[in-house]
């Protein structure tokens, strides 16, 4: 496969009998399947090569690459004199050794949680997102925020993790010394993955029943804010600003529609597959919090859009996703960041105010907003967000203005006795 790439025999035959042959040729099929031009992938194959030629000098495993590996590799590369791997630039080869090191631990993915996480508590934590993921149907990108809010917490612990370590007054001590270095939000955030965290350690008999009743609860006065939402007319030309005679234009008209007139989470959005789309009974099965699967209909701007979208803008890969990146490797979106950032860019595009973050849940508010203005029940609107209890629906009850008028009380001159 390096054929396909490389123009020199000699450089391929030079390649292929080093000690990682077979990974730079397996890796030569990977960014031709993931539709990298023909210089592109000679770049990334150098590149590659490169870092197994100095890991080799260092006496490392091809297969045990790990970030803090990559790192001495990119200060190598200031002072490299290498020969036969000169004249590229340094971003490209750290560009070509990341994608081959994310290669990696593709096929062997034991491996890369050992490289990305190489701490005492790793098996137990491995053990918990597992336990997450099939009772919970937690996504990676949680679980991912759940270790951030947590890692300080698992290192406190000390290596030699013991249940008995593990009482009242020490996790009521994690939440106030957490709670006054950083934000409200990161804060709450940190009880729910330490109240789940718990939990699991109580599943497993690692832990007294009841000891997540322990960790505190911070003050927090619900309904307290308005949704973040934007006028109808905006939102009409935040939908139009894509140009939709670009395979990139296409792609964003259809993803805004998805989240304006369906109301669709970003993470909805990224989820979605090809298999998802029942286009003879005009519906789409979307994958909510939790993996709950819910039946939405398919309007006809919506499936026109998502036609036009696979017809003529989508490039030709083998993933089953619906929306996926327009520069090589052709596969989906990494996270839920970069459904968010194709709202952004439409709203900076129509001249819309927007707030900081949070773009594309701003156009699920708006629609929920426009719905009750029409005089659509909380009832229904809560079907359409899918949300699991009314009460999640009631926030928008506060920007009904109309109503509210007619049942607010005139304000008295004079109070009386």
């Amino acid at each position: 496969m390096l054929e396909q790439f490389l123009k020199s025999r000699s450089l391929i035959d030079r390649y292929l009998s080093g000690p990682c042959g077979q990974l730079l040729d397996g890796f030569a099929r990977d960014i031709h399947d993931s539709g990298y031009s023909t210089s592109q992938g000679a770049r990334h194959l150098r590149a590659a090569a490169h870092l197994m030629a100095w890991v080799d000098g260092q006496s490392i495993s091809g297969v045990d690459i790990s970030q803090d590996t990559l790192a001495r590799f990119a200060g190598h590369l200031q002072e490299c004199r290498c020969a036969g791997f000169l004249g590229i630039a340094r971003d490209r080869v750290i560009r070509g050794a990341r994608a081959f090191v994310a290669h990696q631990h593709r096929l062997c993915p034991a491996s890369a949680e050992a490289c990305g996480s190489t701490d005492a508590h790793s098996a137990v934590w491995e053990s918990f997102s597992q336990w997450m993921r099939q009772h919970r149907g937690t996504s990676v990108r949680t679980l991912q925020d759940y270790r951030c809010c947590l890692q300080s917490f698992l290192d406190g612990l000390g290596e030699d993790f013991a249940s008995d370590q593990l009482d009242a007054s020490r996790l009521r001590q994690f939440i106030l010394e957490r709670g006054r270095s950083i934000g409200l939000s990161r804060a709450k955030s940190t009880t729910s993955a330490l109240r789940m965290f718990i939990r699991f350690l109580i599943a497993q008999g690692k832990c007294p029943a009841g000891l997540d009743h322990a960790i505190p609860s911070l003050a927090y006065w619900r309904l307290s804010t308005l949704p973040r939402y934007i006028q109808p007319e905006e939102v009409e030309r935040v939908i139009l600003s894509p140009n939709r005679d670009t395979p990139v234009g296409k792609r964003d008209h259809a993803i805004l529609l998805l989240l304006a007139r369906l109301g669709l989470r970003g993470g909805d959005v990224l989820d979605l597959r090809l298999t998802d789309i029942d286009w003879h009974a005009a519906t789409i099965c979307v994958r909510g919090k939790n993996c709950r699967q819910s039946q939405l209909p398919l309007t006809q701007e919506v499936g026109d859009a998502l036609v036009d979208y696979l017809h003529s803008g989508r490039p030709s890969t083998d993933s089953d996703h619906v929306f996926v990146r327009s520069l090589a490797p052709f596969r989906r979106f990494r996270d839920v960041r970069a459904i968010s950032d194709v709202a952004k860019l439409a709203m900076r595009r129509a001249g819309v105010d927007f707030p900081a973050r949070g773009a594309a849940h701003v156009l699920r508010h708006s629609l929920a907003t426009s719905m009750l203005r029409q005089g659509a029940s909380l009832q229904d609107i809560a079907a359409i967000l899918r949300h699991q209890s009314i009460a999640s629906t009631q926030i928008y009850a506060k920007v009904d203005v109309i109503t509210l008028s007619e049942i607010a009380q005139p304000w008295p001159e004079e109070l009386p006795c």
